[in-house]
């Protein structure tokens, strides 16, 4: 049967609205469920606020709740469950303007503004506390296991401004990608971090140490090369584009650079759409020597002067290594070393012990600061709930975070090591 093209027009139209209703509804649905969650919780609180202030009555509320809600309305609904909503009530006591309301209307345009990580007049805001209809309530549980009030923040912008699914937000507090970002930052750039999520303006701020390849799953062997983690990193593309972070375009690999009949072929190479550059990104197993910079030099150079195009920045390059030394770093780059750049590279999870001790190294030697420190864990849930009664009677006053504790990375990292190819 052949398709007039009006047809075909008013095929891809009716399509679009369908498509835009199913998506509607099932944020609709995510989002009564989310609300529904929270209002539980807050009853909970509320009834234990009126109630006895022992362990015990909250427990035994809690199971009693737990058996005749199960009873009535099947699974969802256990001990567990309820802990996790009465959390949750605590931890985002903001999340409704109008906490005494069952029904939550909320406006269509300002949805899909929020889903775009956008306020309704256009700029790229998103206000973290507040309830959000791209947020699941999987995204608020995981989120929930953060203590420290703002890297939560920072963890719920990003999660809504880069459309991360809850598996993508679970990987990336795992990977303690606050953490990473804050090492290069001084105490200012950390809390800038904090309270307004990841800001794209220069070529800093897109690089991380070190970048965690674990979903790669390789071996930590001296045997490995670098074609093979080339080839693993092309198989699992979408893995390491989340890893990179937001902005990232893959343009190729191995694209042969010729100068008067010698060959260069970089390993891959990416454009950032947000900075408007090229990124070569060259991989090298082992310890980094000078040899490699100066080629990565080179590479910059080229796509400076032969493949950007006019209104595009400086290319950006970035050498992964299992290791380097960074005064070898800074004595060849010199003033090139806001363009070139050296980071590691490890097949397994961080653990936090071991990443904190690496930011105490990097900033004794740079600068003197402690910015992730002054971010320190909130209050345990037992003094937040001692005041919760308080907050409620003051219109201004903002409760603390309920303290949940963070989930530890379950191996330690280790540079991976082996020779050059």
């Amino acid at each position: 049967m052949t398709t007039l093209p009006a047809q075909a027009e008013l095929l891809a139209r009716i399509r679009h609205i369908w498509e835009s209703a199913r998506t509607q509804a099932a944020r609709s649905v995510n989002t009564a469920h989310v609300c529904a969650n929270w209002l539980i919780g807050q009853q909970i609180v509320e009834a234990e606020q009126g109630g006895a202030r022992r362990a015990a009555y909250g427990k035994a509320l809690l199971k009693a709740l737990s058996e005749q809600l199960t009873a009535e309305y099947g699974a969802g609904f256990s001990v567990s469950a309820l802990q996790y909503m009465r959390s949750f009530f605590l931890g985002y006591p903001q999340l409704l303007a109008k906490q005494h309301a069952v029904r939550v209307v909320l406006d269509v345009q300002e949805i899909q503004h929020a889903v775009r990580g956008e306020s309704p007049g256009g700029r790229d805001v998103v206000q973290p506390g507040v309830l959000n209809p791209s947020l699941s309530w999987t995204h608020y549980r995981t989120l929930l296991k953060e203590e420290r009030q703002p890297v939560r923040d920072f963890y719920e912008i990003e999660s809504v401004r880069n459309g991360w699914s809850a598996r993508q937000l679970e990987r990336q507090m795992h990977s303690f990608l606050f953490e990473r970002l804050a090492k290069s930052r001084d105490k200012q750039g950390v809390l800038a971090l904090a309270n307004e999520g990841q800001a794209l303006n220069r070529a800093q701020d897109v690089i991380k140490d070190p970048y965690v390849l674990e979903f790669l799953d390789l071996p930590e062997s001296h045997r490995l090369v670098e074609s093979r983690i080339e080839e693993a990193l092309i198989n699992q593309l979408q893995a390491f584009l989340l890893e990179l972070g937001s902005g990232f375009a893959f343009v190729g690999r191995q694209r042969r650079l010729t100068l008067d009949g010698d060959h260069f072929y970089p390993d891959l190479v990416f454009y950032h759409v947000k900075l408007k550059c090229y990124v070569v990104i060259d991989l090298k197993v082992g310890k980094l020597t000078h040899g490699d910079l100066g080629q990565m030099q080179l590479y910059v150079n080229y796509y400076d002067r032969e493949v950007a195009a006019k209104g595009d920045n400086p290319t950006i390059g970035l050498l992964l290594c299992s290791e380097k030394n960074d005064a070898v770093v800074r004595y060849v780059l010199g003033d090139r070393s806001e363009q070139i750049f050296a980071s590691r590279y490890q097949f397994a999870l961080p653990s936090e012990d071991d990443l904190r001790a690496e930011i105490r190294r990097e900033m004794e030697q740079f600068q003197p600061l402690e910015p992730l420190e002054s971010l320190a864990p909130s209050k345990p849930l037992e003094q937040r709930e001692e005041t919760f009664a308080k907050v409620q009677r003051a219109a201004t006053g903002k409760p603390k975070t309920p303290a949940t504790k963070t989930t530890k990375s379950r191996s330690k990292s280790t540079a991976a090591k082996g020779t050059e190819k």
